[in-house]
């Protein structure tokens, strides 16, 4: 069973997601009920969607060699941690863009959600829990939303976890395994 764990910005600099994705990645150390892997969004540079063939009907069979192998890096998982940032109250762009780029690499699979913001990421997902349903993705409760203002370091703004959000990761990841083993033994 592979979990990957999705960065979900590409912002240039100091990426708070690929930081917190690291943390969520050393939090299933010592872990033997799945494989985790880091996937960050930004090293496959997925283009706009403006193919003419949707997705979801597009047998992956994709025109980007960059939405080819953004395709074969989601396929390859069985359930997926979205490591989200909130943005103007919502998703992240391109984010969005490449979720919306694949269709049956997402179909049916378990996910749980990583955020973070002002008001800890909750928005985004909120949006995120309606746009994984159309792909039928099952989410889980368990979530961890940090704070921009409580889970950093106040001078440096480092991103500096409070000691309750370690209890929080494992029960998001022992939720996500559940999922993804109950998902693997239903018949297809």
């Amino acid at each position: 069973m592979k979990i990957g764990i999705i960065v979900g910005s590409i912002r240039d600099g100091a990426r708070r997601s690929e930081s917190i994705a690291k943390w969520v990645l050393s939090a299933t150390d010592g872990r033997t009920d799945a494989q985790f892997e880091l996937i960050d969004l930004k090293a496959f540079d997925v283009p706009l969607l403006t193919s003419p063939v949707v997705p979801a009907a597009a047998g992956r069979q994709y025109e980007s060699e960059n939405v080819r192998r953004w395709s074969a890096a989601i396929d390859a998982c069985d359930g997926y941690v979205f490591v989200t940032p909130e943005y103007n109250h919502s998703v992240p762009g391109a984010f969005k863009n490449a979720v919306d780029s694949l269709g049956s690499e997402w179909a049916g699979k378990p996910v749980g959600f990583v955020s973070f913001g002002a008001d800890g990421g909750i928005r985004a997902v909120e949006h995120w829990r309606q746009i994984v349903a159309n792909f039928h993705m099952v989410d889980v409760r368990a979530q961890v939303a940090f704070s921009m203002f409580f889970d950093v370091e106040g001078s440096t703004q480092e991103f500096a976890p409070l000691e309750r959000r370690q209890g929080e990761i494992q029960g998001l990841l022992d939720q996500l395994v559940a999922s993804v083993k109950l998902h693997a033994q239903s018949p297809a």
